[in-house]
């Protein structure tokens, strides 16, 4: 199957991006380098081309319900025009996507996938609808979508619109904000660690969008950022990359994600019974934070050990362009998870001493 082109291929090509097939996508995973585009983003602002996400629309008066059986968070107690993140499961525990679920009233929810799931989500969310009176839509086709992210990006985004910004709290929306001319819905949740927005409009109006932040940006420090810098980005700030610190065999507990997964919530959830057992009889695996002791960078899928036995794995691993230190997350025996342990990372098939650290590498 070749790949798809988001409405921004051409601008991508034209800026030098370096061009890759993610999820079934074309997608640049850098134009003038992960390193600078990271620091552009802790420093300044970056802005990323994210229309490969998927967008499924669930409306009607059975929403509220709906969603609270598909997903674990707690759905009945969003307010108009919040977003909050959440996970849905499979009855074993397993996650089958990480989402965010933006609500604009009671009966119509925007779900935002990732883009290597969309086709198993909508599958997954159409096949669970049961007797609920609800509509349920896949409009990803027909939506663009820009993050501009970084200390600077409040400032760069006010340039181009009459909307106060600042009267959109974290991990809210606003629809209908008129940007550089062109309708749009943003939010403010960001997968970098730093603040930013999401924007959100046609496959027409996103290019627009594109470039007038770009324009307006350059005195402020503004870069085209890619793939690479975003999962750097995500990685140091402890936020999960669906198939690596969650999976279909990794649940969102053992990701260390409990605040996510309201197991006291009054109504059931697909995978509750099974999180909830996992939970009362204790974890025995858990994914934690590693700083290289030893010389090496820990790669995902490196074996740990410890003591001469296997412990688990890496999960995502780096040098991470803020701390300039070699890191990163494992999956291991909770026994072995206590901040200061000692672990060996197998580089080469050879054992490097790392230690155990915190996960949450980097904090604004």
């Amino acid at each position: 199957m070749v790949a798809k082109k988001t409405p921004l291929y051409d601008e991508h090509v034209k800026l030098g991006g370096k061009i890759v097939d993610y999820a079934g996508w074309f997608l640049p995973v850098q134009y003038e380098g992960l390193i600078a585009e990271h620091e552009a983003v802790r420093n300044a602002a970056g802005i990323f081309d994210v229309s490969h996400m998927g967008e499924i629309v669930v409306k009607g008066k059975d929403a509220v319900a709906y969603l609270d059986y598909l997903l674990t968070n707690d759905i009945s107690k969003m307010v108009d025009n919040q977003v909050v993140y959440t996970f849905m499961c499979y009855p074993d525990g397993g996650v089958v996507d990480d989402l965010l679920v933006y609500r604009y009233n009671s009966e119509e929810y925007l779900l935002v996938v990732n883009a290597a799931n969309v086709d198993k989500d909508f599958k997954w969310v159409i096949d669970n609808k049961k007797d609920f009176n609800i509509i349920i839509e896949n409009i990803s086709d027909q939506v663009g979508e820009v993050a501009i992210q970084g200390p600077e990006a409040q400032k760069i985004l006010q340039k181009l619109t009459e909307t106060d910004l600042s009267s959109i709290k974290p991990f809210y929306l606003k629809r209908n904000v008129d940007i550089a001319g062109v309708n749009c819905m943003i939010s403010r949740t960001g997968y970098t660690g730093e603040d930013g927005f999401e924007i959100y409009t046609s496959k027409e109006g996103i290019v627009t969008v594109w470039n007038k932040l770009l324009e307006v940006g350059k005195e402020n420090g503004i870069k085209p950022t890619g793939l690479g810098c975003r999962d750097t980005l995500r990685f140091e700030a402890a936020l999960p990359l669906y198939g690596h610190e969650i999976s279909q065999e990794v649940t969102p507990l053992e990701g260390g994600f409990k605040f996510f997964v309201k197991l006291n919530k009054e109504s059931d959830f697909i995978g509750k019974d099974a999180l909830n057992k996992q939970w009362e009889a204790g974890l025995t695996r858990k994914v934690a934070g590693f700083e290289m002791v030893g010389r090496g960078i820990p790669r995902e899928e490196y074996e740990i050990y410890k003591d001469g036995k296997k412990i688990g794995y890496v999960t995502t691993g780096y040098m991470s362009p803020t701390l300039k230190k070699n890191i990163g997350n494992a999956l291991i025996n909770i026994e072995e998870t206590e901040i200061g342990n000692e672990i060996d990372v197998m580089i080469r098939n050879k054992p490097v001493k790392a230690k155990i650290i915190s996960k949450k590498f980097y904090k604004r």
